[in-house]
C-alpha cells in the first residue's frame, strides 16, 4: 500500500526540511519505502519553495506542488489531495508538530482494514507539549461540542493530522473549506458517510520555528458553518451520500463502545475502535 503524505507549507523555511527528512527516515526505518511526500507551497514569501525543490531533486519521492489558490490552508491541502498518487494519504503539518512515529501507527491501522486512522492528543496515552493555553481551552470546547452533536466517540476532530484510504477522499468530495475549517470537514464527512475508523493516541509538540497560521478570531464562524453543513447532511440527506450509496465497500471493525481493537496487523491495545452504531449516531 503506497502512502502519500500531504504537507501544506506557507513560509516554513525554518522547519520544512527537518520535517520532510524526519518523516522519510522514520518511514524507511519501518519498511514503508513505498511512499511520497507532497509538499504544497501556499505561495510562500520566504525560501520554502527553494528548499522543497532541493529535497525533490535529492529524492524523487518528495514532490513540490504550488497551490493554485493562494491564501488558505484548506486550499493548499485540497490541492495536495487532488494530486497525490498513493493508495492512502495522511495530512501532516510542516512544523514537525506531528510525530512521524504516529504516522506509522496510522499506516498500520489502514493496513489492518480501517478506512480512516484518527489520532487523539487527549485520550489515554496521548499528549501535548507547550500547547498555548488559550488555544487549548478553545480546542477542548469546540471538540466537546462536535462530539456532542455527532456522537462519534472522538475528542480531537479539529486536529488536521489524520490518514485516509484513497476511496474516502473520493467519496467526501467536493471539499469546500478554504481555511483551517477543512480539518473538520474531512473527518466529519468521512464519519457521516459511513467510513470505518479507529482512534489511537498521538503526541503533539508546538512548533520550534516560524509562526502559527491559525487565527482563532477568524475561525469561529467558519468552523460553525462546516459543522452545521455536515450535521444537516447527516440528518436530512437520508443517506444519499453514504459510502455504500457511492459503491464503496464499508469495512467496519465493530465492537462495544470504548472497546479495544483486536486482531489484524497494527491493531494494538492502545487503539480505540468505534462501532458502527456509535460512529453514525
Amino acid at each position: 500500500m503506497k502512502l502519500s503524505v500531504v504537507i501544506p507549507a506557507y513560509n516554513e523555511e525554518g522547519s520544512i526540511a527537518q520535517t520532510v527528512t524526519a518523516i522519510q527516515q522514520t518511514l524507511d526505518a519501518e519498511g514503508i519505502g513505498d511512499h511520497e511526500i507532497v509538499c504544497v507551497d501556499d505561495n510562500s514569501k520566504d525560501d520554502t519553495a527553494r528548499i522543497i525543490k532541493a529535497l525533490e531533486a535529492a529524492d524523487p519521492r518528495v514532490r513540490y506542488h504550488l497551490s493554485p489558490l493562494p491564501g488558505g490552508f484548506g486550499f493548499a491541502v485540497r490541492a495536495g489531495l487532488d494530486v497525490f498518487e498513493g493508495d492512502a494519504v495522511a495530512i501532516m503539518m510542516a512544523d514537525l508538530s506531528d510525530s512521524p512515529n504516529d504516522l506509522v501507527a496510522y499506516y498500520r491501522l489502514l493496513q489492518a482494514g480501517y478506512d480512516c486512522a484518527f489520532g487523539s492528543r487527549f485520550m489515554a496515552g496521548g499528549s501535548t507539549h507547550d500547547y498555548p493555553s488559550t488555544k487549548l481551552y478553545m480546542n477542548r470546547i469546540v471538540n466537546l461540542g462536535i462530539r456532542a452533536l455527532f456522537g462519534h466517540g472522538y475528542n480531537d476532530t479539529t486536529n488536521a493530522f489524520k490518514a485516509y484510504r484513497r476511496e474516502v477522499i473520493e467519496t467526501i468530495q467536493p471539499l469546500l473549506s478554504p481555511h483551517f475549517n477543512l480539518t473538520v470537514e474531512i473527518p466529519l464527512k468521512a464519519v457521516v458517510r459511513g467510513h470505518s475508523y479507529a482512534i489511537t493516541p498521538i503526541t503533539w509538540r508546538n512548533r520550534q520555528a516560524g509562526e502559527s497560521k491559525l487565527k482563532l478570531q477568524e475561525m469561529g464562524s467558519r468552523y460553525a458553518y462546516v459543522v452545521l453543513m455536515v450535521f444537516l447532511e447527516h440528518h436530512l440527506s437520508r443517506g444519499d451520500y453514504r459510502s455504500g450509496a457511492s459503491g464503496v465497500t464499508h469495512r467496519w471493525r465493530a465492537g462495544r463502545p470504548g472497546a479495544r481493537a483486536a486482531g489484524g496487523e497494527g491493531a494494538g491495545d492502545d487503539v480505540l475502535v468505534v462501532p458502527e452504531d456509535e460512529g453514525n449516531a
